[in-house]
């Protein structure tokens, strides 16, 4: 079930029902300016667009097929409107974009087979945010702690240096200028990662939490 909040009055209700259009697992989810609302399928290898107006689906693809292989987890979208994103069981970063006649597509937009992001059991990669000014994409991984940038134009993906600093059990992503928050999920921690030279380093600022 999707719900949609007003943090104004503090009203929310059901936006789209439970298993509409097949929808029975919901991850990750991005809305954008352009009224359009991405949700990751998860276990189910599917990827979603919506209406954020009407609800409407928009646009519905599969990744080849359900769990074990595929696990659906976040998105990002890019100043160009192009939708990037992960799989923590199988090595890809896929893409939905729309066409020249408006309709929208799915691409595995990168093999990450020989990239430098090596999978391994459990989680891999997982939270995923793009740059403001729309050259990178940067990905956590969940199960080594490490951060990737990737460069939208060549693919090319490189290990973000943080020095001595792991970010385990990295999950969600929130990237506002050149600071990084990344949410280690299981150690209930939030850090703040302060990045330079062009996303390719970063240095640890603050980690924090809340006694709830």
């Amino acid at each position: 079930t999707i719900f949609r909040g007003d943090p104004r009055s503090g009203e929310v209700r059901v936006f789209l029902p439970p298993g509409s259009d097949g929808r029975t697992d919901a991850r990750g989810m991005k809305a954008d300016d352009a009224n359009r609302l991405f949700i990751c399928g998860g276990t189910t290898g599917l990827l979603f667009v919506y209406d954020t107006t009407s609800g409407a689906l928009l646009g519905k693809f599969s990744a080849g097929g359900g769990a074990p292989n595929y696990f659906i987890n976040d998105v990002a979208v890019t100043p160009s409107g192009d939708a990037y994103f992960t799989d923590s069981f199988s090595p890809f970063i896929y893409r939905v974009y729309r066409d020249g006649q408006g309709q929208y597509q799915f691409e595995r937009w990168q093999n990450l087979v020989n990239s430098g992001i090596v999978y391994g059991s459990g989680f891999n990669l997982n939270g995923i945010v793009a740059t403001p000014d729309g050259k990178y994409l940067i990905v956590v991984q969940t199960n080594t702690g490490k951060l990737f940038r990737v460069d939208l134009s060549s693919r090319a993906v490189t290990e973000i240096a943080l020095g001595e600093a792991t970010l385990a059990n990295g999950d969600g992503l929130l990237l506002i200028g050149e600071t990084l928050y990344v949410v280690r999920n299981r150690d209930a921690l939030i850090v703040t990662v302060q990045l330079a030279n062009q996303f390719s380093t970063g240095a640890v600022v603050t980690t924090f939490t809340d006694p709830s």
